[in-house]
């Protein structure tokens, strides 16, 4: 048994992961890139401006020694922030971002694969590939769609709420959305998928955590660009998810008797 689900759920992760990884570096990565050049627009121009200050303080101390003494210094609050920020880590562009994207999108894969796997294993076993298609949707609907309207993904350079608040709401918002689905179409009793809609809607009633006024470096047509194109590539990596575990875990089931 632990077997089948470690093979359904690897061959599952690994093939979708690697579709993902595709569509992300042809569709996703561009935008992501096009959107860090305003962000690095945004950071170069305190340092410029910093520089300027220097400049026009060198000046004042020259006219000084032949005039009246002064002490003009500039320093903008924020240069710091800008100097450590530029020197975090992240993967740079070419072979190191691919590798690290690809290691992501199979950690993640075969994470949710084990779930998918799971739920067929303790609950009910996908009949044919339509029914795995069904459950990958529902996989999207979970961790992608039910937050991404509270949250859609945004771009680097775009003012958000605190990380804590996001992440508290987005798990809870998962959490419900499964549970909510469970109760909808899991069982026949109207009382309890109604319940499931109540539990369904009750996130978004609540809302999620937003900053007052919201500002973005990049312009809004990249923005909407980039939130299609994650939905797009999230929802076709789900569904993958969905048929290939099925499969495999059709497959796998039907030959332990013989294994064992």
């Amino acid at each position: 048994m632990l077997r089948e689900t470690l093979l359904s759920a690897g061959i599952a992760g690994l093939f979708a992961a690697l579709v993902l990884t595709v569509a992300q570096l042809v569709w996703i990565s561009p935008l992501i890139l096009q959107a860090e050049t305003y962000e690095d627009a945004a950071e170069a121009a305190p340092v410029a401006h910093t520089h300027n200050d220097e400049a026009h303080e060198h000046s004042h101390e020259h006219a000084d020694e032949h005039g009246v003494m002064a002490n003009v210094e500039h320093e903008p609050e924020n240069a710091h922030e800008h100097h450590h920020d530029a020197d975090e880590w992240k993967p740079d562009n070419g072979w190191q971002r691919i590798s690290f994207t690809l290691v992501s999108n199979i950690v993640m894969g075969v994470g949710y694969a084990l779930v998918l796997v799971g739920i067929y294993t303790l609950w009910q076993r996908p009949r044919g590939i339509g029914q795995g298609l069904l459950f990958g949707l529902a996989g999207f609907a979970v961790f992608f769609a039910a937050p991404g309207l509270g949250l859609p993904p945004e771009l680097p350079g775009t003012e958000a709420a605190a990380l804590a608040a996001r992440q508290q709401w987005w798990v809870g918002t998962a959490i419900a959305t499964a549970i909510g689905l469970g109760l909808l179409f899991a069982q026949k009793n109207w009382l309890l998928r109604a319940a499931g809609v109540a539990v369904l809607v009750a996130p978004h009633v609540i809302g999620a955590p937003h900053l007052a006024t919201e500002a973005s470096l990049a312009p809004e047509t990249l923005q909407t660009h980039f939130r299609v194109a994650t939905t797009v590539c999230n929802a076709a990596f789900w569904l993958l998810l969905g048929a290939i575990s099925a499969l495999a875990s059709q497959k796998f089931s039907r030959q332990q008797p013989f294994a064992s």
